[in-house]
């Protein structure tokens, strides 16, 4: 048997000691207050479009405000396709299944040359695995959150940026642990962010191809670090190492100025001490989740950096746990750590432009009984970019607190506090911890805030998937009163800049179970122009489904599933082309990496390794995604 730890059952362990009251009790004093529709607390009619704020100055359609040009589409445009129905779940699924109406093709699984032609592709022999160095030069494992960015608005090239999460030992190494630095190479080169130029042939298939824009940035790649924490003792070794780095890259989203923000999220796990159980943390890496073995990757045997017990790399665990900012169009800048924007489990995050062009990013902290948090910009955006001055990095920091009348306050996460000034001994700190600063402000501890996206009419909406990951809970038994999970949404005062907020429940997931659009476990999620929420699911689903893509008309309350993973995997990482007619979407971990399970993206055999892969998904009729 295994003894390699599964690390992302941590997510639904609480690391969070603080006792500040939690979100289920102020629920339960939110519906005593609150009319709510029949069957609990259920979809609530709205209607989106695609992040009116994000027109940017660079020219992504993505972004693009459509203004009367979509609300004259948009009634063309319901959830009318065919839905895949219930009963796939009669069968294990070694394939996906997708609505009658569309299609899907496969792109970079895991192993792909990244330019084609200058690395040989794994294609998942049991037998062999990749060099470090050919890793280095291959899309990675673990397919996540990633955004497509065009070429001057093309609608067949661009640049994707892709996730690669985490990838166990087993599924890359073959083995439970790594034998020498060479293992623990291969481990962290399969980590980190791909961009990748792709573009769609005549034949109308999608393949990545040579480009200057390409690279990989991995566990060792050279980093920035910017903002308030920039120059703390804190981000600094003894050993006087460069920064290097960035893991477990969950979650994602993208700025108005075209950039790409990638968030790492369970980061501590790589991390653990060669003094075995006699190691004692600190109360620090207590709250962010630090233990002697980690989750079992075991990179501190062979790479000092990882081992919380060397006194020369003290720090190190400090320099993970941020948002980083690529650029996806300069292969030479250097990625950037915004430390005004906190460190924790980033999940995702959603940016929006508020009130006197300030630049907003909403962000989840993906652990059970953990927090949601706002980041504004000290100014209009436009004008720190032209002064030179990231928007990210000169703004406040806030943390939620949902009210049991359904309003709420931002709590800012400021030094010039007198409670946070009795902990901390400078804003550095409050960012560098700022779990605890969130504690002691009594923040709401949420269950497992992960993607947010903005809608009309301003409001903000998060999936709470609270669930565990490498578990397969049956959503129609389950062991929590939320084994489910919900989505909430709310409403910021001031156009996203203010300090208080109007919250409600949008939809749980438990209200759907027993019918045809059952799904659980929300955790990816899209707006789309036309009124449209798109939720990539990770968790147990009821009758036996696998994790799917749920697509809602938010106008109607209509919602059909347009496609379902295989066994074990979860499905992630929504983006589109900018005429809406491509969609791409991950199927991470197929399998668990057992060939048992399923051998996707290969035909089944029963003998090859699964592989993380993009899903190019369109209408058969050439129609917008979605209808």
């Amino acid at each position: 048997m295994s003894n390699e730890v599964k690390f992302d059952d941590q997510e639904n362990y609480s690391v969070n000691l603080s006792g500040n009251k939690p979100f289920e009790r102020v629920l339960e004093g939110f519906v005593s207050r609150r009319k709510v529709v029949a069957g609990g607390l259920t979809l609530a009619a709205t209607s989106f479009l695609s992040t009116k704020s994000l027109a940017g100055d660079w020219g992504n359609d993505n972004f693009r405000d459509k203004g009367d040009k979509w609300g004259k589409k948009s009634h063309k445009c319901k959830v009318g396709f065919t839905p895949v129905p219930n009963s796939v779940g009669e069968l294990d699924n070694v394939m996906p299944e997708i609505s009658d109406d569309y299609q899907y093709d496969v792109l970079i699984p895991w192993g792909t040359a990244l330019e084609p032609g200058t690395v040989k592709e794994y294609t998942g022999d049991p037998s062999t695995r990749p060099t470090a160095q050919e890793a280095s030069l291959q899309v990675g494992i673990g397919h996540d959150g990633m955004w497509f960015f065009p070429f001057r608005g093309s609608n067949r090239k661009g640049v994707l940026a892709i996730n690669h999460e985490y990838g166990s030992n087993s599924h890359v190494l073959g083995k439970d642990a790594p034998e020498s630095l060479e293992d623990v190479r291969l481990s962290q080169n399969v980590h980190g962010v791909s961009v990748v130029a792709i573009k769609k042939s005549r034949d109308g298939k999608w393949t990545n191809y040579k480009s200057a824009k390409s690279r990989r940035i991995t566990v060792n790649t050279p980093m920035a670090f910017s903002g308030p924490a920039a120059k703390s003792k804190l981000l600094q070794n003894p050993a006087g190492n460069i920064a290097l780095g960035t893991l477990n890259n969950c979650g994602s989203g993208a700025t108005p100025w075209g950039t790409y923000l990638t968030c790492e999220e369970n980061f501590n796990g790589y991390f653990g001490s060669s003094e075995g159980d006699a190691f004692t943390g600190t109360e620090e890496q207590d709250r962010y989740g630090f233990s002697a073995n980690g989750f079992g990757y075991g990179w501190e045997k062979f790479d000092k950096r990882f081992d919380l017990s060397d006194a020369d790399y003290t720090n190190e665990q400090n320099r993970f746990g941020w948002i980083v900012e690529i650029d996806p169009f300069d292969a030479s800048q250097k990625p950037v750590k915004r430390t005004a924007m906190g460190r924790f489990k980033h999940e995702a995050v959603a940016v929006t432009i508020g009130k006197k062009g300030k630049a907003v990013a909403y962000m989840g902290d993906d652990q059970r009984f953990d927090y949601i948090y706002k980041f504004v910009s000290d100014r209009n955006h436009r004008s720190m970019l032209r002064e030179g001055v990231s928007p990210l990095d000169e703004g406040k920091l806030y943390v939620a607190r949902f009210n049991e009348d359904g309003t709420g306050d931002w709590l800012e996460l400021t030094i010039d506090n007198p409670m946070l000034a009795a902990r901390f001994n400078s804003q550095a700190e409050v960012l560098i911890y700022a779990r605890i600063a969130a504690d002691i402000l009594g923040a709401t501890p949420m269950d497992r805030p992960e993607w947010t996206t903005i809608g009309q009419e301003e409001y903000v909406y998060c999936t709470l998937t609270n669930n565990s990951r490498r578990t397969e809970p049956n959503a129609a038994n389950p062991e929590t009163p939320n084994s489910t999970g919900h989505i909430i949404r709310w409403k910021d005062s001031e156009h996203h800049t203010g300090t208080s907020f109007t919250w409600e429940i949008y939809m749980l997931a438990s209200a759907t179970l027993g019918t045809e659009e059952t799904f659980g476990s929300p955790d990816a999620l899209w707006a789309d122009p036309y009124g449209r929420l798109f939720i990539g699911t990770d968790g147990g689903q009821e009758f036996g489904l696998q994790d799917q893509l749920l697509v809602i008309d938010t106008k109607t309350g209509t919602s059909r599933r347009l496609l379902t993973g295989v066994n074990s995997d979860e499905v992630t990482g929504i983006t589109v082309t900018p005429d809406q007619r491509t969609m791409f979407v991950n199927l991470q971990h197929p399998g668990n990496g057992d060939p048992g399970a399923t051998n996707f993206p290969a035909e089944p055999d029963g003998y090859t390794i699964p592989r993380d892969c993009t899903l190019v998904i369109t209408r058969k009729d050439g129609g917008i995604i979605g209808s």
